[in-house]
């Protein structure tokens, strides 16, 4: 096994023979020199030059660190082939709380990471019943809807997303219930779970179909967030839902110009169907309603409009509530994560009109024309019952396509602590 590094912050200069470099090494391993301005993301820009440099073992030592920055070093030590090994600093409680992040986050690194013919829709929905259950035990419960038997609970959207893979679409419903059988849901989370996108026949080209094992993002990130938040001794009810599919084309795929009609009544015009995320989306937007939850929150990497209106370092949130949207900004940056709100109004769930249904799916045009991202928000607003708390985040931030100065290539579970700590406090 490797030696293990010790790591220490400084706010000194490096010595000249070091030049301006911001790391420095010495018989006794090695120094972060911080220079002001986003020390968080200085700390994050070292730790990915010292794992490219071949370092896999540290110790974090000196009274600087606090466990934003810690958390900012194992995000940039880790790598898709490895978990970071690393030997935190503070008090016992602040590492059982980063030995518990990066537990959850590697579960989610593993699953986003996965090659698409490893992590079939069923493979998904199982893995994370198993992980939640092993952390909750008998606190938890679940069932799996698969194939055909989505249409018996007019689950419409998964199942015609789904239906050209050969391996069955499916629907995990997960319990967490620490208070007993009549308490009420405290909140639901859904997550978009797919497990390769093509693009159906809308099909992607290949350069933008090759990451596409990401597409199952937003599942890892609400299943990672709720095991974290257990971790953490969470003491009240939440229901889980994972809308899981691969989007292939086959003789059986779904098509353009087909109509979708919802178990909510509305009719669904498919005009792209590379557009299939909010279509698993709004079925589980409409369980996670029939739960009673006050506050429903979704995660999916959605759409690329997002990612053009907030870059890849920020994950976009939406919600008509601006209480809601200033709530979580704030239990954003109490983790050090980074969130922008996007527009989301009445009017926008009327942005992608149909002459033939309620509404369709995208428009009719690249990238589903301005304002992309809002008008996805619009469409899955039509799903959620009117009366709850809702957020939406678009998983800009989810995956890097390449290796970066903050991230190795693949997952970085950006948004997995911000929807742990919402979960936490409401």
């Amino acid at each position: 096994m490797t030696s293990s590094m010790k790591i220490t912050l400084t706010k000194t200069t490096a010595d000249a023979h070091w030049g301006k470099a911001d790391i420095s090494y010495n018989s006794e391993g090695a120094s972060i020199h911080l220079n002001g301005g986003d020390e968080l993301r200085q700390v994050q820009q070292a730790a990915r030059k010292m794992r490219s440099q071949g370092l896999e073992s540290v110790s974090l030592i000196g009274d600087l660190w606090d466990i934003h920055s810690q958390w900012a070093f194992a995000q940039g030590f880790a790598t898709a082939k490895q978990i970071p090994q690393i030997n935190w600093a503070g008090t016992e409680a602040e590492q059982q709380r980063l030995t518990d992040q990066l537990a959850s986050a590697s579960f989610a690194r593993h699953l986003i990471n996965e090659t698409p013919e490893n992590l079939s829709p069923m493979s998904l929905a199982t893995q994370a019943a198993k992980w939640l259950s092993d952390i909750g035990d008998d606190k938890v419960s679940y069932r799996i809807i698969e194939g055909e038997a989505l249409l018996e609970h007019q689950w419409i959207g998964i199942h015609a997303v789904g239906r050209g893979s050969e391996r069955p679409p499916a629907l995990l419903e997960l319990d967490f219930n620490p208070l007993g059988e009549d308490a009420p849901v405290a909140v639901s989370l859904v997550g978009k779970g797919i497990t390769f996108d093509s693009g159906g026949y809308s099909i992607k080209a290949s350069e933008g179909m090759l990451g596409m094992k990401c597409d199952m993002g937003g599942a890892a990130t609400v299943t990672a967030a709720l095991g974290l938040a257990m971790k953490s001794g969470l003491n009240k009810r939440v229901k889980l839902f994972l809308c899981c599919a691969e989007n292939l084309i086959s003789g059986h795929a779904y098509k353009l110009g087909d109509i979708l009609t919802y178990k909510n009544g509305v009719t669904v015009e498919v005009v792209n169907t590379d557009a299939e995320g909010r279509l698993v989306l709004a079925d589980g937007l409409q369980a996670a309603s029939e739960t009673g939850a006050p506050l429903i929150i979704d995660a999916a990497t959605l759409t690329g409009a997002a990612v053009m209106a907030v870059g890849t370092n920020y994950n976009a949130i939406f919600s008509p509530s601006s209480e809601l949207l200033a709530h979580t900004q704030t239990k954003a940056a109490e983790v050090a994560e980074r969130v922008w709100p996007l527009p989301l109004e009445r009017w926008h769930q009327d942005m992608c009109p149909s002459a033939y249904a309620d509404t369709a799916n995208s428009r009719p045009m690249k990238g589903g024309g301005a304002g992309g991202a809002s008008n996805a928000a619009g469409f899955l607003a039509r799903f959620v019952r009117p009366d709850v708390q809702w957020l939406h985040m678009d998983l800009a931030s989810a995956f890097a396509d390449s290796a970066n100065e903050l991230w190795a290539a693949g997952a970085t579970t950006h948004g997995v602590l911000t929807i742990a700590n919402l979960i936490e406090s409401e």
